[in-house]
């Protein structure tokens, strides 16, 4: 029994962690108070639930117990925001326990919030982490490369800006759409590759990130049906998830062109193709939907069009990162020595990049130039940041060196 409600606690923290935070939120108006009345219902639930078996609806039980403490602490309070937040909440002395009927999902109103333009990009992806996912300031702190002490006060600052700006808790009105939805697709962007990420075998954050982060964009497409880049991001993410039952083999990594692709998870590559617009223009993510779908061994049996793939890169903003995938393509398309001093004019923006040191490995043995490729891939495994895809690297190190 105590595994089931280990295990019922686990999957219950996984659906609806970012529903409870943002319900909380709206209920009594204080960040913090709202996370750690949440951990405290999810740490409540687990002796509970083993004793008395696991509630009909988890959510509606971890709401009623999390809204109690959050009235507790604030009656224990003086301050005036304390009494604002206990009006806010009602007057009485014990809530009324929830039901799922009176429960209002609020995470599109938290994610809207935690991208508003006043934070700066990296604390608007922590916050979301953190606040939407679930996610312990360690475990964001891996994933930015900075400790958790430091990532904690980032946080502690995100907070205080969003109180202290009067940053509002809603979904903004249309005619502020433009200017906020492309800063809430790009944290849903990155939170997807951060999850996505942790998929290869070693993660840095929980795999379930990637879900949340498509079905935040899928709660952003019904609000914004119209909007062709809302649904281009939720094309890319979800044709790229689609490849993850042939990601990864035996702990390995396996790259793109070695992907068994009838494992590929045909429902969801249906799924993106049809929010693709067949006319352009079209926005980044759209584009690299377009971009992801040329791999697709359905739509064409002959093989990757690489030289459709380096066009489509020409479409996009010429980043260090994005020149760096042009240069892929256009060496699969027209050869190596058509990339290679595409790739080493990146040098000075991508050195300590490690898929810059292994595209350039790869660059080189195609070439011939066996001493080049061995010390490339040697900076790479330094640089690689899984083992994943260190056990990978060191295999093509290997090989080569074999030969």
């Amino acid at each position: 029994m105590v595994h089931t409600s280990h295990d019922a606690v686990a999957r219950s923290f996984t659906e609806s962690w970012g529903r409870l935070v943002a319900g909380l939120i709206a209920w009594c108006g204080d960040w913090d108070l709202a996370e750690e009345c949440a951990a405290e219902a999810f740490a409540a639930a687990v002796p509970a639930w083993e004793t008395t078996g696991v509630p009909d609806s988890p959510l509606a039980w971890l709401t009623t117990v999390a809204r109690n403490r959050a009235r507790d602490r604030l009656r224990r309070r003086t301050t005036e925001d304390a009494k604002l937040a206990l009006a806010s909440a009602g007057a009485t002395d014990q809530v009324a326990p929830a039901d799922d009927a009176d429960i209002p999902d609020e995470r599109l109103r938290l994610i809207f919030t935690c991208c508003h333009p006043a934070l700066p990009m990296p604390a608007r992806v922590a916050l979301t982490l953190r606040t939407l996912c679930g996610l312990t300031p360690a475990e964001i702190g891996r994933a930015f490369l900075v400790t958790e002490p430091t990532m904690e006060k980032r946080l502690v600052r995100a907070r205080a800006k969003v109180k202290n700006a009067g940053i509002p808790y809603r979904v903004p009105p249309p005619e502020l759409w433009p200017e906020r939805v492309e800063g809430v697709l790009g944290v849903l962007y990155l939170m997807f590759n951060e999850g996505y990420a942790a998929s290869s075998g070693e993660s840095l954050l929980r795999v379930d990130v990637s879900t949340e982060a498509i079905r935040l964009t899928r709660s952003l497409v019904d609000l914004l049906p119209t909007e062709p880049e809302v649904r281009g991001l939720l094309a890319l993410l979800l044709l790229t998830d689609a490849r993850r039952p042939a990601r990864v083999r035996d702990g390995r990594v396996v790259p793109l062109a070695e992907q068994d692709r009838s494992r590929w998870d045909r429902g969801l590559v249906l799924e993106g193709t049809r929010l693709l617009d067949d006319d352009p223009p079209w926005g980044p993510y759209a584009v690299q939907a377009r971009i992801a779908l040329c791999h697709d061994v359905a739509a064409r049996p002959d093989g990757t069009d690489w030289a459709a793939i380096a066009d489509l890169y020409s479409l996009l903003p010429a980043t260090p990162v994005i020149e760096l995938n042009r240069a892929v393509a256009l060496s699969m398309a027209h050869g190596p020595e058509a990339a290679l001093p595409l790739v080493e004019s990146l040098a000075g923006d991508l050195a300590g990049y490690y898929l810059y040191a292994a595209t350039r490995a790869d660059l080189c043995a195609r070439l011939g130039r066996t001493d080049e490729a061995v010390a490339a891939l040697e900076t790479a495994i330094a640089q690689a940041p899984t083992g994943a895809e260190r056990r990978l690297l060191r295999e093509r190190r290997d090989a080569l060196l074999a030969r």
